[in-house]
C-alpha cells in the first residue's frame, strides 16, 4: 500500500480496502463497499463543496450514472495525505471509455450529455455558485486574444527566410482559417452578452464517460461552470467528427439526437455554428508552434496540420450545415 501515493489516506474512511491499483492517474481501490477512486485533488474545500452540492442533485436521479465523493469518518470531503496533499475518494464506476471509433457509442454519449444537461437545468443555485470557478467564460474576448496570437505568429513566419515543413504549411493555409477566426470572433461579440446560462459539465469527452453494457456513467466534473449548455456538446462533436473526417451524417445525428432529449434553441444553433466556425484545433497546433522550439517542429505536428488542411472541405461543408439551421444566413 506504501508504494502508492496518497493510500495512508484510506485509514480516514470507515471502509475495508481489499486491493489496490494504479490507473487513471489515481488509485483504483477495490473495497467492502465497490470500487472506488482516490486522486490528488489540488482545489479549494469550497469548490468541492459545489461539486458535491451539485451531484447529490443529480443522483436523485435513477436513470443517471455520476461522480459519488464520498467523506471521511470525520466527514470532511478531501483526506490530508502524510505528505501534506489533499485526496478525493469517490465511487469508481466499471465499464470502458465511450469508444470514438463507434458510432452507436458517440450517439450514446450524446444522448447522456442531453440528459445530463436537463437534469443540471433543474438545480437550484446556492452560496457556493458564488467563486470565480463557476463564472462563465468571455469567450468572444478568448477568441479575440487567440486571433491577436494568430496574426503575431503570422508576423513571425513571413520574416522567416528558410521556413520548415510546418511554417509552409501553414503560410499556405493560414488566410482561409484566420478568415473565419476573425468571422467568428466578431459574431461571437455580438451574441455573447444574450447567453442563456446554466450548470455544464466543463470537460465532457469519451474519457468521462464510462459504459459497460447497462449503464453509462458520467465522470470528472472539475470544470463545470455556468456557461451556455451547447458548448458541452461542441466539444465533444468536435472530437467525434475530427476522427470521422467531418462525416455529414453522423454530425446530423448528434445534433438530432441531443435535440430529441433537450430541444435546440436557434440562438444555441447559432452559438453552435460559431464555435464550429472558429478553427480551434488549428489555432492548437499554431500555439504549440509559437510555444516550442521553432527550430525543429515533431512530424506528428506537421502530420496533424497536413490532416486539418485535408479535411477542410468536408469541416466545411459541417459548418454550411449548421449555418443553415441557425439564424445565421
Amino acid at each position: 500500500m506504501g508504494e502508492l501515493r496518497g493510500t495512508e489516506c484510506l485509514n480516514q474512511y470507515d471502509l475495508e480496502v481489499i486491493s489496490l491499483k494504479r490507473g487513471r492517474g489515481a488509485v483504483i481501490c477495490e473495497t467492502d463497499q465497490g470500487m472506488m477512486l482516490l486522486k490528488q485533488c489540488d482545489v479549494s474545500e469550497k469548490r468541492i463543496q459545489f461539486e458535491e452540492e451539485v451531484l447529490s442533485c443529480l443522483k436523485k436521479s435513477e436513470d443517471i450514472y455520476v461522480d459519488d465523493y464520498r467523506r471521511t469518518a470525520g466527514g470532511e470531503l478531501l483526506a490530508a495525505g502524510a505528505d501534506g496533499s489533499k485526496y478525493l475518494l469517490k465511487q469508481w464506476y466499471g465499464g470502458g471509455e465511450c469508444d470514438m471509433r463507434s458510432q452507436s457509442d458517440i450517439l450514446a454519449g450524446v444522448c447522456q450529455l442531453a440528459s445530463l444537461h436537463l437534469k443540471l437545468r433543474k438545480v437550484m443555485p446556492s452560496p457556493l455558485w458564488e467563486q470565480k470557478s463557476v463564472e462563465p467564460a468571455l469567450l468572444a474576448a478568448v477568441l479575440e486574444k487567440r486571433n491577436r496570437e494568430f496574426r503575431r505568429i503570422r508576423n513571425f513566419v513571413k520574416q522567416r527566410r528558410k521556413k520548415t515543413d510546418f511554417e509552409l504549411l501553414f503560410t499556405s493555409s493560414f488566410e482561409e482559417f484566420y478568415g473565419q477566426a476573425a468571422q467568428a470572433a466578431e459574431q461571437m461579440a455580438e451574441i455573447s452578452e444574450n447567453r442563456e446560462l446554466f450548470l455544464c459539465h466543463g470537460d465532457y469527452n469519451n474519457h468521462h464517460i464510462l459504459m459497460d453494457g447497462q449503464q453509462t456513467a458520467i465522470t470528472e466534473f472539475g470544470k463545470m461552470h455556468l456557461d451556455v449548455q451547447i458548448w458541452d456538446l461542441y466539444h465533444f462533436m468536435r472530437k467525434a467528427l475530427e476522427k470521422h473526417n467531418w462525416n455529414l451524417r453522423l454530425g446530423k445525428g448528434m445534433l438530432e439526437a441531443y435535440d430529441r432529449i433537450l430541444p435546440v434553441k436557434k440562438e444555441e444553433r447559432t452559438y453552435l455554428y460559431l464555435l464550429f466556425l472558429y478553427p480551434e484545433k488549428y489555432w492548437k497546433q499554431l500555439n504549440f508552434y509559437y510555444n516550442s522550439n521553432k527550430a525543429w517542429i515533431p512530424e506528428r505536428n506537421v502530420e496533424k496540420l497536413r490532416i486539418l488542411i485535408r479535411q477542410q472541405e468536408n469541416r466545411q461543408q459541417f459548418i454550411r450545415f449548421l449555418q443553415i439551421n441557425s439564424s445565421i444566413l
